[in-house]
């Protein structure tokens, strides 16, 4: 087994797309999405996606689920037990093919979550390949990591599996797709990321990775975008009064230092993890829920994501291994929340992600009151402000800018250096373009 830390400094981070600075990730569970759980049913909120806005769809893993070691009725959609198929109960490749081909009719990108860590313990490779593509104890018995006794762990000390792995991305790329969300990405040896993605970034042009991980080195020539796991529990911290503004500036000052560039960062409030192991953004956040999602779409380096259901304040945790779908999608001020924070996203430069958006300033400096996550970020003529109280008080301060502006979210106008007082967990923007 080979085993190569994900810790290093990058040197040569990977080029993006064009399209990715600006987008916005969906994450869409078909086994969920509708009553059916089906990709037909789900190809048919598309259209409803696109109308909000959103740019890319990354599709919780679709493969064959193991029977072996199986948690609850349906099973994990990571215990897959074959890399070249769709399961069943979501229905066929032709279904599949249809789906994507409709996303990208309607503009839409859609990623495929790949779990290159393990398989079910059941899988066609167990049965097909050599007992050396797996790692093994000393009896000979596949190995488990943490409590997932669903799985069998690869060993990448195999060159042939390496090789097969690297053709079964290849399977869905020639599919259409355009990209992958790769699921514990630091799990696997990084040179095995370092070595693949570039050839597939070769053979697909413009396709989008996405890393489970956090760690810089999965951007050295691999991944597009890392996940801001500590910014997530940061924001949950503030919203439950244990952490602060002053504590979320020094994380943003740390991550940028931490990381290249041109890294981007995904950012979320939810995700399918936290949704159904540590809860609803609103059981974690409360009334909090909202600013924080704000941020997610505003601070630098990031990428925001939005998971299924959080487009209508879908205040339910999903059934991990059994049908719980969405009861009924319907049109509410979440829809209109989200929507908005998209388009804030699109229409300014300087939220870009990476190396083509602005990093943060703080106008107010010292002067910032307790609990004010307030700062500025510029890029090509674009400026963003953001006034987020992150507190369970009023904040009052003067608006750092001159002259008059309009508030992003209400329309009202502003003039700058006049008191302001924002309620607990308010938020102002302002988009100024000087082009």
């Amino acid at each position: 087994m080979v085993l190569v830390a994900c810790g290093t400094r990058p040197q040569q981070p990977a080029a993006h797309p064009d399209w990715s600075y600006n987008s916005v990730v969906y994450e869409m569970n078909v086994r969920q999405y509708t009553p059916e759980g089906t990709l037909a049913e789900a190809a048919r909120h598309l259209p409803r996606l696109q109308e909000m806005g959103v740019d890319v769809v990354w599709l919780m893993p679709v493969y064959p689920i193991g029977v072996k070691e199986r948690k609850g009725t349906l099973g994990s959609y990571y215990a897959i037990s074959d890399y070249e198929a769709v399961n069943p109960e979501f229905g066929t490749l032709e279904d599949f093919d249809r789906f994507v081909a409709d996303a990208h009719r309607l503009g839409l990108r859609v990623i495929l979550d790949w779990v290159a860590n393990h398989t079910s313990p059941d899988a066609r490779w167990i049965e097909e390949r050599p007992a050396d593509w797996y790692v093994r104890d000393s009896l000979g018995n596949t190995i488990v990591q943490y409590d997932w006794t669903d799985i069998a762990k690869l060993d990448y000390g195999n060159a042939d599996m390496r090789a097969a792995m690297a053709a079964a991305m290849r399977f869905w790329l020639n599919r259409g797709i355009d990209g992958f969300r790769c699921d514990m990405a630091c799990e696997v040896p990084i040179d095995f990321w370092q070595q693949t993605l570039p050839a597939l970034r070769k053979e697909y042009p413009g396709i989008y990775l996405l890393a489970e991980g956090e760690a810089p080195a999965l951007h050295d020539g691999a991944f597009d975008a890392s996940y801001a796991w500590e910014l997530h529990h940061l924001l949950n911290d503030i919203a439950q009064g244990r952490k602060s503004a002053a504590d979320l500036r020094a994380y943003v000052a740390r991550d940028s230092a931490a990381m290249p560039r041109e890294a981007f960062r995904l950012m979320f409030t939810s995700n399918h993890d936290e949704n159904s192991w540590a809860g609803t953004e609103f059981e974690r956040m409360g009334d909090a829920a909202r600013v924080m999602a704000l941020l997610t779409f505003t601070l630098p380096n990031g990428q925001p994501l939005v998971y299924t259901g959080q487009e209508m304040g879908f205040d339910h945790r999903f059934e991990f291994f059994e049908k719980d779908p969405v009861p009924a999608w319907e049109h509410n001020g979440f829809t209109d929340f989200y929507t908005a924070l998209i388009r804030l996203r699109h229409e300014n430069p300087a939220l870009a992600a990476g190396e083509r958006g602005g990093q943060a300033a703080y106008p107010l400096g010292e002067r910032t009151p307790d609990g004010l996550m307030l700062f500025s970020r510029t890029a090509g003529g674009n400026e963003v402000t953001v006034a987020a109280n992150l507190s369970a008080e009023e904040v009052a301060f003067d608006l750092p800018f001159e002259g008059s502006r309009r508030e992003f979210f209400t329309g009202k106008e502003y003039t700058g250096g006049t008191r302001t007082v924002l309620p607990a967990w308010q938020w102002l923007v302002f988009a100024q373009d000087r082009r």
